[in-house]
């Protein structure tokens, strides 16, 4: 009995909710063989291996094709059937990522098998019983999964990417049988966003505003108190609505899903798809305005007042223990 993970690649090797999966597909099959599955091209993938076997990887499937060069969710899909039809997994894992639900969609429709996304927990068996999240993270579902192998996602940054040494894996690559259909859509272009710094999925702090804010130069105090911590500008969807900030600044469920050391939420009355986006902060202070805001429930700090002050006052303070 296996399990087979998909693997997204960030720009140093296996991204971070990858690896939060392959934990999670450890914990499915503990002892039994986790084999992954990596897109790649021109004999690119090795240095993968490392990374994935220090995560209990034993064997990496390499995934050969010019289409990988960019995200081709139909043509991966068709990779992953093809070696579902040679490993049959018990399970099929990927990231709870836009691209982990996407591929992973396709790869039921393929095997005409349903697909449970936003895992917390799980446990093999015919059919599995499992957990997982709903409604932006606001309950929790204890559900049955039927059919074979069993599709799954894990929800982001819900299990530690924890690492569990095996011996070197073995590195094996395949070239997937693919027809023009499979390459219809795929990613042509990518566009960086405009600010530089550290990305909001990465940061260790994000300072966020919502319509609390005020307007577009409302966020000046709230890019000069992220870029005194070295951190990330976040904002809530109303904002982005209003026009006030890019999408890529959106924190929530369909925005960026962050898991921070710090996070502080600035006139944000913390929806639940915000909240779905941020809970996953270690640390949440929450600045606003209203006593009863529904973030205040969720914050581990919190400050009863109007950001434009309290927020320029908490800037003059680390200057201030900087000596500046």
């Amino acid at each position: 009995m296996s399990v087979l993970a998909l693997v997204e690649r960030g720009p140093e090797g296996p991204d971070e909710l990858s690896l939060q999966a392959l934990a999670f597909a450890r914990s499915l099959a503990p002892g039994e063989p986790l084999h992954a599955l990596a897109p790649v091209q021109g004999g690119e993938g090795t240095e993968l291996a490392p990374t994935l076997g220090e995560h209990g990887v034993s064997t990496v499937h390499l995934a050969e094709h010019e289409a990988f060069a960019a995200h081709a969710p139909v043509a991966l899909a068709r990779a992953v059937v093809e070696l579902v039809g040679r490993l049959a997994p018990a399970a099929v894992v990927a990231a709870g990522s836009e691209r982990g639900n996407e591929v992973l969609a396709h790869v039921g429709a393929l095997l005409d098998l349903p697909l449970a996304t936003n895992c917390l927990e799980a446990a093999l068996g015919e059919p599995m019983r499992l957990t997982r999240l709903r409604w932006g993270g606001s309950l929790l579902e204890e559900a049955s999964l039927h059919g074979s192998p069993k599709l799954l996602t894990v929800a982001p940054h819900a299990v530690p990417a924890e690492a569990a040494p095996a011996a070197g894996p073995a590195v094996e690559r395949f070239t997937p049988s693919l027809t023009d259909a499979d390459l219809v859509v795929r990613v042509v272009e990518r566009v960086q966003a405009a600010a530089g710094g550290v990305s909001l999925a990465d940061a260790k702090v994000v300072v966020s505003a919502g319509r609390g804010a005020g307007s577009a130069e409302g966020f000046a105090v709230i890019e000069e108190l992220a870029a005194l911590l070295g951190g990330a500008v976040g904002c809530s969807r109303a904002v982005t609505m209003a026009g006030w900030r890019p999408h890529t600044d959106q924190v929530g469920q369909t925005g960026t899903k962050i898991a921070p050391d710090v996070y502080i939420a600035c006139g944000i009355s913390g929806a639940t798809q915000h909240l779905a986006g941020c809970k996953g902060a270690k640390t949440l202070l929450a600045i606003n305005t209203d006593p009863d805001a529904p973030i205040l429930a969720s914050a581990d700090y919190a400050v009863i007042g109007d950001l434009h002050e309290v927020v320029p006052a908490i800037s003059a303070e680390i200057r201030k223990a900087r000596g500046r």
